[in-house]
């Protein structure tokens, strides 16, 4: 009996665990759903649209060399189930852009970002996007194929990778939000806004120029 009782209650923990780590995955999404996905970027608000989104801080944050925490190292499969991780870059730059199809800022930004991919590659410069919350590839798929973007992107359906940030880092908290790796992986720069491509080259310029 005694064996039993034990048995049930470990089961009881085991079952309330599993449902707490749930609850913080679903309860990130969401609070990303409400987060995120500004046309202007520039204020805290709702927009005009009748999208239900909530704009970003339009905030972008550069950190000293010798402030930055650990590596970041983002694991996961990218739109067509091949994996992909950033640790494969480390040495490199990389622009880390979160979005979704479902994002008009994200759709507006695109095209730019393309363009400064291509102009730094050769400089040891790595893009990667995250798609996030799109419920079917498919969907991440036309985005792709129609603003003719080149690097990967990770598939994130659900939205768990954007918790695996390191404690303490500058995480994403707004889609889009954009991410500079320094060569080390670790997060140099975070901008929660759309960019231009003149402000995306503006802000990666600096990381790019660091000797180690």
């Amino acid at each position: 009996m005694r064996l039993r009782q034990s048995y049930s209650r470990s089961s009881s923990r085991s079952a309330h665990r599993s449902a707490r780590t749930l609850a913080t995955v679903f309860a990130a999404a969401a609070a990303l759903a409400l987060t995120g996905c500004s046309a202007s970027g520039g204020h805290t608000g709702s927009s005009n649209d009748n999208a239900n989104y909530v704009a970003g801080t339009g905030l972008t944050t550069t950190v000293p060399v010798k402030d930055r925490k650990a590596a970041v190292d983002l694991s996961g499969t990218d739109l067509d189930g091949k994996a992909l991780n950033l640790a494969g870059f480390k040495g490199k730059v990389v622009v880390l852009n979160v979005w979704g199809s479902w994002c008009p800022p994200c759709r507006a930004e695109a095209a730019d970002f393309e363009s400064v991919f291509k102009a730094t590659q050769a400089k040891g410069v790595q893009f990667v996007g995250l798609d996030t919350r799109d419920p079917q590839v498919t969907q991440a798929k036309l985005f792709v194929s129609s603003h003719k973007l080149t690097y990967p992107s990770f598939y994130d359906a659900s939205g768990e990778l954007l918790l695996k940030f390191p404690s303490g880092t500058l995480n994403p908290e707004a889609i889009p939000t954009t991410i500079v790796l320094d060569r080390q992986g670790r997060i140099a720069v975070r901008a929660l806004t759309p960019l231009t491509a003149e402000q995306l080259t503006g802000i990666l310029k600096p990381v790019l120029a660091e000797t180690s």
